[in-house]
């Protein structure tokens, strides 16, 4: 009886401990799962952490990016503004000169000494005309085929310095100083050889030739010195700078004979 008592307590000892030992919360195993998942956890709110930094930089970027974007056009729009005002005052300036050039009947020039011939007058007054509605490229052709036609003309430098003034207006500013250099070269003493002689100091501005224009400028103010075209030279050369380029685009003279 004894002994059976013994062993009673033995098994019920037993179970006690195997109960205990089997408890969810001290499980060896159950205590490495719980750590690993409060690791997991706190790696997942790393990277969470992480992905949101990389995110908000990325947006960072993007918006330098937009606002630089956004200067560029707001430069380019003005430097667009800018050419279409200098395109603007160019045609208009031509637009003047012409309407403020004698009736073509009585056109003249500084060698000349009356009108020219029927056929002369009227080749003459064919490129005249497509120049005044701005077909330049007409004009062009019309002043080359009178100079080749007529060069001895009383309207050839006339005819020269309009040539001139058409490639002007086309932005052949290379052709346009070639144009302007022969008259003053080929009629030193023509009406016209102020105006193409601060015209071709116009066109070497705007092909960046800064010093050649300096020249044809300050010629001007010393062959001309009392010639609206001089004083016109005066206030580019207060302008004209030894490198770069200004932007400037300066008004042609007025009160031209056509």
């Amino acid at each position: 009886m004894r002994g059976l008592l013994v062993v009673s307590l033995i098994a019920a000892a037993s179970g006690a401990l195997w109960g205990c030992a089997s408890t969810p919360e001290e499980d060896p195993v159950n205590i490495k799962l719980n750590d690993l998942d409060a690791r997991t956890a706190k790696i997942e709110r790393v990277v969470s952490n992480q992905s949101l930094l990389e995110l908000a930089q990325r947006l960072d970027s993007l918006q330098n990016d937009v606002r630089v974007l956004r200067g560029r056009i707001d430069e380019l729009e003005n430097m667009n503004e800018s050419l279409r005002k200098q395109q603007r005052d160019l045609y208009s300036d031509l637009e003047r000169r012409i309407a403020q050039a004698a009736p073509s009947g009585g056109a003249a020039s500084g060698g000349g000494s009356g009108a020219a011939p029927g056929a002369e007058q009227s080749a003459y007054s064919q490129a005249f005309d497509a120049l005044k509605s701005g077909k330049y490229p007409a004009a062009i052709v019309g002043f080359h085929e009178f100079l080749t036609s007529y060069p001895k003309s009383d309207l050839a430098d006339n005819s020269q310095y309009w040539l001139g003034e058409a490639y002007y207006a086309s932005h052949d500013f290379q052709s346009a100083a070639d144009a302007f250099r022969t008259v003053t070269q080929r009629w030193p003493d023509s009406r016209k050889a102020p105006d193409a002689l601060l015209k071709l100091g116009f066109s070497q501005y705007e092909l960046k030739q800064y010093a050649d224009a300096r020249v044809s400028l300050t010629e001007v103010i010393k062959r001309f010195p009392d010639s609206d075209a001089a004083k016109r030279a005066a206030e580019r050369l207060q302008h004209l700078p030894s490198g770069g380029n200004t932007g400037a685009n300066a008004a042609a003279p007025t009160g031209e004979q056509r």
